[in-house]
């Protein structure tokens, strides 16, 4: 079957949950989560016709980039450390997972030190999570209200993931309160445009709950996907 073959087999499964929730599939976008792909299998996906990719460990994207499509577009969706923040800023066009004052400020600086704003979503904790990164929801519009006023961020929506589980049918509370919170942000300087929320074992019902961005990895690159 082949990258492609997975490929085309994840698009429809996304065609049929944008359908069976009356949305159009047009707006939902396919990231695919490459961390545990090399450049030949990017390139195969990149052929298939995708030109998103995410990599959460810069040292392993920094050796991927240069040999992948130069039109690609980067998006980082693991933690950033603030000591490698200015380093995702050169090669990432968007940075999924702003959860901190500090690091706001931070890509604030360097962003416009670069002349170049830095483009993020702001990661959530919805499910509350011990141990786990994101802006608890009950401050996520306090904390989007403060960094809305530093210049060099362009704030495009909310990231959240799902507790792991088996079934798919546990996510949906999570991903229906992240669409509750999102639509209800109307905060001058923030373009709530974007929805990430859906991987692999769960990207259906973030489709179903509306979702816009959605990461997928081992679906596309396992090459004993089935369904």
């Amino acid at each position: 079957m082949g990258v492609a073959g997975n490929l085309r087999k994840v698009q429809e499964r996304v065609r049929q949950a944008a359908l069976r929730a009356r949305r159009d599939p047009g707006e939902i976008r396919l990231v695919a989560v490459s961390k545990t792909a090399g450049p030949g299998e990017i390139k195969e996906a990149y052929a298939a016709g995708l030109s998103h990719f995410g990599e959460n460990r810069l040292q392993d994207a920094r050796e991927k980039i240069p040999l992948c499509p130069p039109d690609i577009t980067w998006h980082f969706i693991g933690h950033l450390q603030a000591n490698k923040a200015k380093a995702v800023l050169e090669d990432f066009a968007l940075i999924h997972s702003l959860d901190s004052c500090k690091l706001a400020a931070r890509l604030n600086r360097l962003g416009l030190e670069a002349g170049k704003t830095a483009r993020v979503l702001v990661q959530v904790n919805m499910a509350g999570e011990a141990g786990k990164q994101g802006v608890p929801p009950g401050e996520v519009e306090g904390f989007l209200r403060q960094a809305a006023s530093l210049p060099g961020l362009d704030i495009q929506g909310l990231m959240a993931m799902a507790p792991f589980s088996a079934d798919p049918e546990d996510s949906r509370p999570c991903f229906r309160a992240m669409r509750a919170l999102f639509d209800s942000l109307k905060i001058p300087g923030v373009r709530m445009e974007i929805l990430s929320m859906g991987m692999s074992g769960d990207f259906e019902v973030a489709v179903e709950e509306g979702a816009t961005l959605l990461r997928i990895g081992g679906l596309i690159f396992l090459p004993e996907y089935n369904d």
